[in-house]
């Protein structure tokens, strides 16, 4: 079921399922409860590069060969979804542990992967699909220890399906924020970061295309229910869409491959990656082809990253492009917890030193909240945290500094050596001989990481960590 051999497998480095996994991604925001969740935790508005990347990494993990691994991962799992309750803007309750809901994700998966082959000309034949829905049935059993409420066989799966389609997705407000606004505010990845108006020019292009190929290819009974328009051509749009990914598989396999795809995104010029010399030439031609653009374009002329990155910002800027999280204009729980969650993410944390690092953010929360909330309704504004923002640097964040030392410092030698820096952090360790050498110390970490976390200073290790999408 898992590994090589596995359908799944033979999937993950196919270009169609790039269109089918954002096709999911809506059939899950449309569930009500799953919606809820992701308006009211998900940084994937703000930091939509960063959740692919964790999202492709935990599927690596969750359907490759060691079980090991897969047990650690389903694990992680289970304890990040099971921070995950509360109720919606209605009242109504959310819980990523419902079986329920969880069941519906893994199906939403199985299906796009079905309809991805179908809309591209290659429908999967019936004993491919029964394997396929297996392995499907076998990752949500490694989750829950059973294949929870996946009917049992594929039969039973189809007219599960659209029940829950015709009966219970909803025009969430998840669903309207993924087709209506990521795609048309989609920011730049760390590898397009400092070249804005290539990728505004390009986003300008491929934005409506996304939503509308999206759009057109998702149940007919959802598009009536959630009221989303039809788009003249859409259709013969999706179905050419498709028909170019099913094509595009002809490509060098390395030109393909997920995660070398993930990889360059995330690669950044200043790094030790033996790429980056290369990155740092492709900018260099992509600025020029931005220079371009500028004078046959109305374009707003923008500055570039390496014109705009001082070594300070406002308490404004440090407010959107790291506080929030979550993209909602306010500062609350959901927003720290993203980033401790992707902290733990980074460094792989287990039980204990996970729950410790999430109860050193949760500390900093209630600090934050105590100083900042002036109006006492529950969460901190721009404009409350830009008039206290000089108190940010209290005992709760000096505590989530020595907690994130100690959780980086994997030997316990209390120095985080080239290794966990780069663990930590992806990129090359950088530390001059002031600071010893190949070396990083607690009392240099925790000064970093203060300053970087009170707004004063710029960083391009965290801001790369913290605040790039």
């Amino acid at each position: 079921m898992f590994g090589p051999e596995s359908q799944f497998h033979r999937f993950f480095n196919d270009p169609r399922w790039a269109l089918a996994i954002v096709r999911a991604t809506v059939l899950e925001a449309a569930h009500p409860q799953i919606g809820a969740a992701l308006t009211d935790n998900s940084s994937f508005v703000v930091h939509p590069w960063r959740r692919l990347r964790n999202t492709l990494v935990s599927l690596q993990r969750m359907f490759g060969p060691d079980e090991h691994v897969r047990q650690r991962e389903a694990a992680r799992l289970n304890r990040l979804h099971a921070r995950l309750k509360g109720t919606d803007a209605g009242n109504q309750p959310y819980d990523a542990m419902d079986p329920e809901v969880r069941a519906w994700v893994v199906a939403t998966l199985f299906e796009s992967s079905v309809t991805m082959c179908r809309l591209s000309g290659q429908p999967l034949d019936q004993v491919t699909m029964e394997r396929l829905y297996a392995e499907f049935q076998a990752y949500l059993a490694a989750l829950e220890g059973r294949a929870g409420h996946l009917p049992p066989t594929l039969a039973e799966f189809w007219p599960y399906f659209d029940r829950v389609v015709a009966e219970e997705l909803q025009n969430t407000e998840a669903l309207r924020i993924i087709l209506f606004k990521l795609f048309d505010r989609l920011p730049a990845p760390p590898l397009f970061a400092g070249l804005p108006t290539v990728w505004a020019t390009g986003r300008a292009v491929a934005g409506p295309l996304i939503g509308s190929i999206t759009v057109a290819s998702l149940p007919e009974a959802l598009r009536r229910r959630a009221g989303l328009p039809e788009v003249p051509g859409a259709q013969t749009l999706m179905q050419g869409a498709y028909m170019a990914a099913r094509l595009a598989r002809a490509l060098p396999d390395n030109w393909i491959q997920t995660e070398n795809f993930v990889n360059l995104l995330q690669l950044s010029p200043d790094g030790d990656n033996p790429s980056a010399e290369v990155l740092s030439d492709l900018r260099a031609r992509m600025k020029r082809a931005g220079a371009l653009i500028r004078l046959v374009t109305p374009v707003p002329p923008q500055q570039d990253g390496a014109d705009r990155l001082e070594s300070r910002r406002s308490a404004r800027a440090f407010f959107s492009e790291v506080l929030d999280q979550t993209g909602d204009g306010y500062l609350e729980w959901p927003d720290l917890a993203a980033m401790a969650r992707e902290l733990c993410s980074r460094l792989d944390l287990d039980e204990p030193a996970e729950t410790r690092l999430y109860d050193a953010f949760a500390a900093w929360w209630r600090e934050l909240q105590a100083a900042l909330d002036s109006d006492g309704d529950g969460r901190v504004s721009e404009e409350e945290y830009v008039a206290a923002a000089p108190s940010l640097a209290g005992p709760a964040l000096i505590k989530v500094a020595t907690v994130l030392f100690d959780a980086t410092d994997a030997d316990g030698d209390q120095f985080i050596d080239a290794q966990e820096y780069r663990h930590l952090f992806r990129r090359g360790f950088g530390r001059s001989v002031a600071d010893a050498g190949s070396r990083y110390s607690r009392s240099a970490f925790v000064r970093d990481f203060l300053s970087f976390m009170s707004g004063r200073q710029r960083s391009a290790p965290y801001d790369s960590l913290l605040a790039e999408a």
